[in-house]
Parts: C-alpha cells; structure tokens; sequence
C-alpha cells in the first residue's frame, strides 16, 4: 500500500478544511516546497495535492505550485481540483504532473472521463469519489445529489477507470478515523477491477493498519500529519510491508 501525505491549497497557502466547509480553512504548515520535502525525507514516493480554490471556481488557480512541487523533488504528484477539460489534463500531464484526479465531472461529465482514459490512458486519470452518507457530492462539496457511491464506482469502471479516491466528507479533517464500513464495501464490490485509496479522517497508526488489511491500494494523510497524531515514517514503513 502507498502512503500520499496530502497539501491542499488555498490562497497560495497550505491548508486544511473540516469536513470540507471553506469558512474552516486553517493554515497548516509554511512553504509548501519545504512540507513537501519534508514529505519526500520521510520515505513518501507519492504527494496528494488539492487546488481548493480550483475547485470552487472551476479552472486551475495554483498551477505554479503544483509543478514546482513536481520539477524541485522526486515525488510523484497526483492533483485535483477545478479539472474540466481534456485540455487541462495535457497541460498539467506535460507540466510534470504524474496522475490527474477528475471529482465532480464523473458525476456530470462521464463522457469526459471516458475521453480522458482513452487518450492519457488509465494510469493518469484518478477519479475522486466524495461523499455524504454514501452518496455523491459534487462542485468542491458544495452540491450533493442521489447517486450512490458505488454505483459511480461501476459506471467509470466501464469507461476504463482504474483508480479511484474514496472520501467521506464526514469524516474529512476531524482525525475520527477513516470509515471502514464505507471503505470495504468499495473494495469489496470493486476487487480485482480497481485500485481504492482511502481518504478523510486519518487519525493513527490504526487507520493505516485498516486500510492495508483491507487490501486498499493507497491511503491519503493530511491533518494527521500536521497535528501529529500520525508518523508519516512510520505509516509508510508499515504501509510498504509486504
């Protein structure tokens, strides 16, 4: 299992929200090339990066951030937020950006996932699933509607999808630990057929040995991080074990 200590970005800043409420924002660490080296010292290979303010208007906002994180360290960056077009694909995928995360456009657009997997191919495209009480939110959280998660999982599964990024908002900054019932339920319905990462309410060490016996492919750490409730070393030694 991989380990992504996550920098989501507003304002130029590294932040964190709870439960995805942007009247929450709090500034969680300083320059954001030093955290992410400070990431990359502690064994991580990957870095899970959210554009906030991209998310909320559409369009990507911090683009230099995210390619500086990517051309000044060895880390794989995986990025969302305001993701829309195929255009905005290329343009990150030729920045140095290794995979793209399409959110809200699975949900709206799935003809657009389909077009983005058929010409950056499965390996690029991660396709984030939120949710509040198993079903969808869309539009940076913003928008909820009926359909459920799973049923979204399937549908992108048919178009090609590999990966997908599973997050119950409820849980999302408040170190309540990730929701397993949720988590296994995913996986189980979609074994063999794709790679689920979990995300939102990582707390210690204890999530990180859920997620691994659950088979999950990948587990995505922030607040944990910053308020130290979790060793990000020490997750990742784990999480590599075979």
């Amino acid at each position: 299992m991989i380990i992504l200590p996550a920098i989501d970005i507003k304002d130029g800043n590294c932040v964190r929200l709870f439960r995805g409420d942007f009247s929450t924002v709090e500034k969680v660490a300083g320059d954001y090339l030093e955290t992410a080296e400070s990431f990359e010292k502690a064994g991580a290979t990957w870095i899970h990066m959210v554009d906030l303010d991209g998310a909320k208007e559409g369009r990507p906002v911090n683009t230099k951030i995210y390619t500086d994180v990517a051309e000044k360290t060895n880390l794989k960056v995986e990025l969302g937020g305001g993701i829309r077009s195929l255009d905005t694909i290329r343009e990150y995928l030729n920045m140095g950006i290794t995979r793209v995360i399409l959110g809200s456009v699975a949900l709206k657009n799935p003809k657009l996932v389909s077009n983005a997997v058929e010409k950056f191919g499965s390996e690029k495209i991660v396709v984030g699933i939120d949710a509040v009480n198993g079903m969808v939110a869309t539009e940076g959280w913003l928008e909820s509607s009926d359909v459920n998660y799973i049923e979204l999982a399937e549908k992108m599964i048919s178009v090609g999808v590999k990966y997908f990024i599973f997050t119950d908002i409820s849980k999302d900054g408040t170190l309540s630990g990730v929701n397993t019932e949720q988590l296994k339920a995913l996986a189980d319905a979609t074994k063999g057929r794709a790679d689920i990462v979990a995300s939102g309410g990582v707390h210690t060490m204890a999530d990180i040995v859920a997620c691994k016996e659950m088979g999950l492919y990948g587990t995505i750490c922030g607040k944990s991080i910053y308020k130290g409730t979790l060793d990000l070393r020490e997750a990742i030694e784990y999480a590599e074990r075979t």
